[in-house]
């Protein structure tokens, strides 16, 4: 049999058909043997790309530059989005743009793709496999379901005809009786006037006998005359029959009275399927968490950083100016609000838009382009601190005017779809003091608030109930009040909470176990982790953002 028919034949070079492939043309994505290489390069082409077989499609093969044509294009311009050549880059059109190195954004996003496409194996398509097997199941079971009904249906209708036919034959009985009673009535009744007709027939006979003798005188007038006596009738004995006074038939009532039938009903619930959570291998705690990286902000007072890829990481404090970096700390570019004043809290969503709250306007700020698009405006509230959950939704920490009471509440786009604001009892679940209550959703779907004024991480679940409380851990080293200031989860579950008073921070489990401290933080008040769960901590007066490494 000719090898190269075997279905477990090695690869053969796409030009002889015939040698086993050494190596590969990373640019023309075509299978060589060593003899054949020389062939594939014979037409001088400048970007032949000749790897080891093992490692085809490891060179990344650039675009051309649609303005340059001798040019490739390895810079980014995020402004315009669009790939640049360097002479691009000089060009009056991208003056001022944010421009970065295009291999840095392929790698964050080929990072991405890689981690979306985990998700969609291990959580997104078993949550659907799932989700459709429980509704194939509901349907298989249905006839089932409803044959349960019905039967309890029939033994009903059996049990009203057992009582319906028990009644009747108690009917029947009691006009059985009555007939009895009353042919005993007439009985006697009968039997009375029967001895008087006797008597009036026996003094018919008498009177009789006295005509044949009428010749007798003393014989007539011994006789006693009895019609008086006779014609006195009895009293009449006048018994009716008894009626049957049957009932007009309300089948509405016999309808209540058998039972009734709730309606069916559908309702839609936001929060009732819940993505698979991947379980992901338990990273130990590094005994000695390392500063792997600092940069410095340029900022003072600075309030906290969101990563969103290594190439966007945002900062904010005090002023109106929010600062995107990249993961080397270099600045990339910097939007300001439209009131002037400083963001209450930024987020940035799965598609990289950069959202914040500005509470001078009471508005929710989603930057697209860097144009400054406003998705939510409060009436009566002022908006606080957010967070973009795993589903994409928003959640939103805010107080009224009065600042005597915060809520958090859940948006799906623009539209409020859920308010969490009071635990069982009616007890406020966050207290009243208008200052900062940062917020994340935890990956169990947790949502942790940290209230800074109560001296208290707050945490409910996914439907607003309750969890528990942290209010700090004891330690002889910690002598200030917990102060909480910023908070952030990572993909362990645990939760990492910035304690300004203690300069630390402290790791919990997602239960609210307090497991370490990391210290050697200079006044921490807000943090986030980057895809390896490394710690992003934002330094208040020094500017200074901190990368620590503390799994193993």
């Amino acid at each position: 049999m000719d090898p190269r028919l075997s279905a477990q034949d090695v690869v053969r070079c796409d030009l002889c058909k015939d040698n086993v492939v050494q190596n590969y043309c990373d640019y023309c994505h075509v299978k060589l043997c060593k003899l054949c290489i020389g062939e594939h390069i014979s037409d001088e082409y400048d970007k032949h790309k000749i790897v080891p077989f093992q490692q085809r499609k490891s060179t990344l093969i650039f675009p051309s530059c649609k303005k340059h044509s001798k040019e490739t294009c390895k810079l980014q311009c995020i402004s315009c989005n669009n790939s640049i050549c360097a002479k691009c880059s000089i060009l009056k059109e991208h003056k001022d743009h944010n421009v970065v190195d295009l291999e840095d954004s392929y790698n964050s996003k080929k990072a991405n793709i890689t981690k979306e496409t985990e998700e969609i194996e291990n959580i997104i398509s078993p949550t659907y496999e799932e989700i459709r097997k429980e509704l194939e199941s509901q349907i298989a079971s249905l006839d089932g379901e409803y044959e349960k009904i019905t039967t309890i249906m029939s033994k009903q209708g059996e049990e009203w005809h057992k009582e319906i036919d028990g009644v009747i034959n108690k009917m029947k009985n009691e006009i059985h009786e009555i007939k009895v009673s009353h042919r005993d009535i007439l009985k006697k009744h009968l039997k009375q006037i029967t001895q008087i007709e006797s008597s009036i027939k026996e003094n018919l006979r008498t009177l009789k006998d006295l005509h044949r003798e009428s010749n007798v005188v003393s014989t007539i007038m011994e006789y006693k005359l009895k019609n008086k006596e006779l014609s006195k009738l009895p009293p009449q004995v006048q018994v009716s029959l008894p009626t049957f006074c049957p009932k007009p038939i309300d089948r509405g009532k016999v309808y209540e009275l058998i039972g009734s039938i709730k309606p069916l009903t559908a309702t839609t619930d936001e929060h009732g399927y819940t993505l698979k959570r991947q379980r992901r291998p338990y990273r130990e705690l590094l005994h000695s968490p390392e500063v792997i990286k600092t940069f410095n902000t340029g900022y003072t007072y600075l309030r906290s950083v969101s990563f969103h890829s290594d190439q966007e990481i945002w900062a904010y404090a005090e002023v109106s100016e929010i600062k995107c970096f990249n993961v080397k700390g270099k600045f990339i570019n910097a939007i300001k609000t439209k009131s002037g004043e400083n963001p209450n809290d930024v987020a940035v969503t799965s598609d990289g838009c950069l959202l914040f709250c500005d509470w001078e306007l009471k508005t929710v700020n989603k930057v697209v382009k860097e144009q400054i698009k406003e998705i939510i405006t409060l009436q009566g509230w002022i908006p606080g601190n957010l967070c973009v959950t795993s589903s994409d939704d928003l959640l939103v920490v805010m107080c009224d005017e009065a600042k005597t009471e915060y809520k958090v509440v859940r948006y799906a786009g623009s539209v409020e779809t859920q308010t969490i604001q009071y635990e069982k009892g009616g007890k406020p679940l966050y207290s009243s003091d208008y200052k900062s209550k940062s917020i994340t959703e935890n990956k169990n779907l947790d949502i942790c608030v940290a209230d800074r004024a109560a001296g208290a991480v707050v945490v409910v679940n996914q439907v607003g109930k309750l969890r528990f409380r942290y209010t700090g851990h004891s330690f002889k080293s910690k002598v200030n009040p917990f102060l909480p200031r910023g908070i952030t989860t990572n993909s362990q579950s645990q939760i990492l909470v910035a304690d300004f008073g203690n300069l630390s921070i402290h790791i919990l489990d997602q239960d609210g176990q307090f497991l370490r401290y990391i210290d050697g933080i200079n006044e921490p008040s807000g943090l986030c982790v980057d895809t390896h769960d490394n710690l992003f901590v934002a330094e208040y007066k020094t500017g200074d953002v901190k990368v620590i490494k503390y799994l193993q």
